[in-house]
Order: structure tokens, then C-alpha cells, then sequence
């Protein structure tokens, strides 16, 4: 269920006392108006979680730290494959090498050459998330670097969260004018950025927190616990996502 969140920001009364318009910020009429913010949200569950790995192998022989890298990235590989990674999401970034030393007694000393890459995939279900890192075995060349969860359906979600928000900063203008006693003459602008005032206010604190659905946090979230050791797989539990759209839509005042 989509949640609506309206906020009526203000009549802007420099504007209603001949204030004079350099008092306001450019993206704003210099005639009376109103700015009012239309919020849509839902909470949505995950499902794709992403697995990002990184390789990195030291060696004094280039070659050698190369080898390394590439035999642990086909067994990344086939891991991914094995387990289900979808087709379209398997990422293998190119080789990175570089000279690489440690610091001893203050001095910098070569250790050798460091040869990287990172390899990601996608999963459609996080079963198959804990299956791959069942057996994978992590070190100091073979780590984790990264889990994330995402929603398949988000772009076509968004849409419909900014026609709500749209919908609803119409609303809040048309009940904020009703409570000042004036009428709203037309539109004069409508925005995905919340403007920057002159007179002390920023956009992007307007002071509401938006209360989640479901109470759970708003942040994305996959939360990994369990001791990290090598062949050990992590305990992976996915959180809800919450998806928010806002407009910001300035109404000219009838005069």
C-alpha cells in the first residue's frame, strides 16, 4: 500500500508584503505563491542480492600473482554459475597491477606486485546467496567485499510513486490555500529537488521524518552475523526496502 506524506511548507509572506524579490532564492516567483512537497513511499521486500568479491594476489614474479588471480577468479566463476547467478549480472572487471610495499623500521620496502580484480554477480534468491558462500572459501586473496539487496521492480515502481507524490502535492497545495483563505491560480513549477531558500530554510530540512510502513529501517539492508571463517558460510537475513519518491511543486496565488 502506497503511503502518502504530505507537507504544505509556506505562504511566503515576504512575497504577500511587497518584500522586495531579491529576499528569495532565483527558483522562486517573486509573486505570492505556495510550496508544498507531495511524498509517496512503499516498502517492498527484496529480491536480488548482490555478491561482490575482490582478488588480490602479492607476488615478487608478476606472472605468478596473475595465475593466482585468475585461478581463484574461475573458481569464483564457477561458483556463481553453479548456484544460479543470473546471466545478465555476472561482472568480472579487468586486471589491475601495481608495485606494492609495507612499511618496516620506517622505510617503505617493495613486497612485491599486486595483481587485483573484482568479480560480482546477482542472485534472484538469497538461498542461492548462502549457498555460494557456503562453499566458498574466503583469505587474504579471496574476500567478501560486499552484499547488497535490491528490488527487481524498482524502476517501474518509482514511476508510480511520483504520480502519488505528484498527485499528493496538489492536494496539500489545494487544503494549505484553503487554510490561508486565498486560491491557487495555476502551476509555476514542479520539481524532484527540493529548492534552496534565501530566508533561512534549507530544502533538504524541512524537518519530517517519514515514519516506515512497517516500522523496520529505512536504510537498505542485508545484515551479515556469524563468526567469518574460511568454508564457513554467513547467516543472512534480508531486511525490507523502503522506496521513496518526493515532488516539490510551487503554486502561483490568485491576486
Amino acid at each position: 500500500m502506497i503511503k502518502n506524506m504530505l507537507i504544505g511548507c509556506a505562504l511566503m509572506l515576504s512575497a504577500l508584503c511587497g518584500g522586495p524579490a531579491s529576499a528569495q532564492d532565483n527558483s522562486l516567483p517573486s509573486q505570492p505563491h505556495l510550496l508544498v512537497k507531495g511524498e509517496a513511499s512503499r516498502e517492498v521486500e527484496p529480491n536480488r542480492f548482490t555478491l561482490d568479491i575482490k582478488l588480490r594476489s602479492i607476488d615478487v614474479h608478476p606472472d605468478v600473482a596473475r595465475r593466482r588471480t585468475q585461478d581463484s577468479a574461475a573458481a569464483v566463476l564457477a561458483l556463481f554459475g553453479e548456484h544460479g547467478a543470473l546471466a545478465d549480472s555476472i561482472h568480472a572487471a579487468a586486471l589491475s597491477i601495481e608495485p606494492t610495499t609495507r612499511y618496516k623500521d620506517e622505510e617503505q620496502v617493495f613486497q612485491g606486485t599486486a595483481v587485483e580484480r573484482e568479480l560480482s554477480a546477482t542472485f534472484a534468491t538469497l538461498a542461492q546467496l548462502r549457498q555460494v558462500l557456503a562453499k566458498l572459501t574466503t583469505s587474504e586473496e579471496v574476500q567478501v567485499s560486499g552484499i547488497s539487496p535490491s528490488y527487481a521492480g524498482e524502476a517501474a515502481l518509482r514511476r508510480e510513486l511520483k504520480r502519488a507524490a505528484a498527485k499528493q502535492s496538489r492536494i496539500a497545495a489545494d487544503e494549505l490555500a484553503k487554510a490561508y483563505g486565498v486560491r491557487i491560480s495555476g502551476l509555476y513549477a514542479i520539481s524532484e529537488v527540493a529548492p534552496q531558500f534565501a530566508y533561512g530554510v534549507r530544502g533538504n530540512s524541512w524537518g519530517m521524518v517519514v515514519e516506515n510502513v512497517s516500522g523496520s529501517p529505512e536504510l537498505d539492508s542485508v545484515t551479515v552475523t556469524g563468526e567469518r571463517a574460511r568454508g564457513m558460510a554467513e547467516s543472512l537475513e534480508a531486511g525490507s526496502i523502503t522506496l521513496t519518491e518526493n515532488v516539490y511543486a510551487i503554486f502561483l496565488i490568485a491576486q
